[in-house]
């Protein structure tokens, strides 16, 4: 089969590679008809996150199920259309059953661990997310094997196209969940830093929640658009976070924002400062993003954190965090607890997802996509790939 393999920093290619086969009972063989490069697969592309040998890539993906395993039993048969949530989950364990499937105990056994270090002891799996998540090979590709398939495949029905559904794998619940963590209710200001896909996601989310206001942050004017295209929310183009966390306030009688939603991460825009800091301190990018949050959010205000980070950071604002009370919430979206309760909205119209599309390529031209993607070109928010 074709599929989208990592050789190296800024290096992938659509190469042959093995079809790949059942390989325990519970697993099922999709066929791939739609996937999407997602923001954090350029961690990964950037060598910001570690991958030493070849791996094919891609944690979001939607397909035709071509063989079950025995264990699957009645959950998915072949023919279904399903969409597959991005982290590996069992649906068994302790993690599992309380709703954290990013944290499932028998998805990672090499890598698996209560620390949550830096390359060690790691969370769940996630699909196409470097061996450190599980060595799974993604879904850019012409067939991907779903472990655990009788707890993750969602079935789509047909009255919904593929774009209609691609981000149920998991923009839309991460964004959902950044919404949800920040406990939304209604008649909320909510301030969201990232105009990129996950940003878009949730704001769409909030509005769902009942926020009275939604503001965007972002650094490049193109993306603002596209936010307020297919959100209409407020936006401010960030030039330097002092300007946009006065600006924030300016909108909430001063206090800040309810709830900030932090959804860059750690490889944000930077100036020269920004990187000396980082090399004098031994830290891998900047979390000055989440710093914004912090300042921009109200006292006993809730920030929460979408963008991945990997790192420590020095000089963190513990201070700040405890004089305001502020609640931090992150980490890997739970998908699967999310995924079903999303469906119904798309299926009854009361969210849009495939707006924010702005490139549709052949799997063939994935290593164009990733370039535009990563470097920003021709106004580029989201890539759907077509195998």
């Amino acid at each position: 089969m074709k599929a989208l393999v990592y050789h190296g920093i800024k290096d992938v290619r659509v190469d042959t590679v093995e079809d790949p086969k059942i390989e325990d009972a519970r697993d099922a063989i999709i066929r791939v008809t739609s996937t999407a490069i997602c923001g954090s697969d350029l961690h990964i592309y950037n060598g910001s996150i570690p991958q030493p040998r070849p791996m094919v890539l891609g944690h979001e993906f939607m397909g035709i199920v071509e063989e079950v395993g025995k264990g699957v039993g009645g959950k998915l048969k072949v023919g279904d259309r399903v969409v597959v949530p991005f982290p590996v989950a069992c649906g068994t364990c302790y993690f599992c059953n309380h709703a954290l499937p990013g944290h499932c105990e028998n998805s990672n056994p090499d890598h698996y661990g209560p620390e949550g270090g830096l390359l060690t002891e790691k969370g769940g799996a996630l699909f196409g997310y470097t061996d450190l998540y599980g060595g799974y090979n993604g879904g850019q590709a012409e067939y991907v094997r779903v472990p655990y398939a009788d707890y993750g495949p969602r079935v789509i029905p047909d009255s919904l196209t593929d774009e209609q559904a691609l981000f149920l794998t998991d923009i839309f619940p991460t964004g959902y969940s950044g919404i949800d963590w920040g406990e939304v209710k209604g008649g909320e200001t909510v301030a969201i830093f990232g105009a990129g896909p996950v940003g878009i996601m949730a704001a769409k989310s909030a509005w769902l929640r009942g926020a009275a206001r939604v503001v965007i942050v972002d650094t490049l004017q193109y993306r603002l658009d596209k936010a307020r295209y297919a959100t209409n929310c407020e936006t401010i183009l960030w030039e330097n976070a002092k300007d946009v966390v006065e600006q924030i306030r300016d909108m909430s009688g001063g206090r800040g924002a309810d709830v900030c939603v932090e959804a860059v991460g750690f490889e944000p825009d930077r100036g020269l400062l920004d990187r000396a800091k980082a090399v004098v301190n031994f830290e891998k990018g900047s979390p000055k993003v989440l710093e914004a949050c912090m300042s921009a959010v109200r006292r006993g205000g809730i920030v929460t954190v979408l963008g991945v980070y990997g790192t420590p950071f020095d000089n963190f604002p513990v201070g700040q965090f405890f004089d305001k009370g502020i609640k931090l919430v992150g980490g890997q979206a739970p998908a699967h607890k999310h995924i079903d309760k999303l469906l119904q909205y798309v299926i009854e119209g009361k969210v849009v997802l495939d707006d924010i599309i702005t490139h549709r390529l052949p799997l063939s031209e994935a290593a164009h996509g990733y370039d535009i993607f990563r470097n920003k070109k021709d106004n580029c928010v989201k890539v759907v790939l077509k195998p």
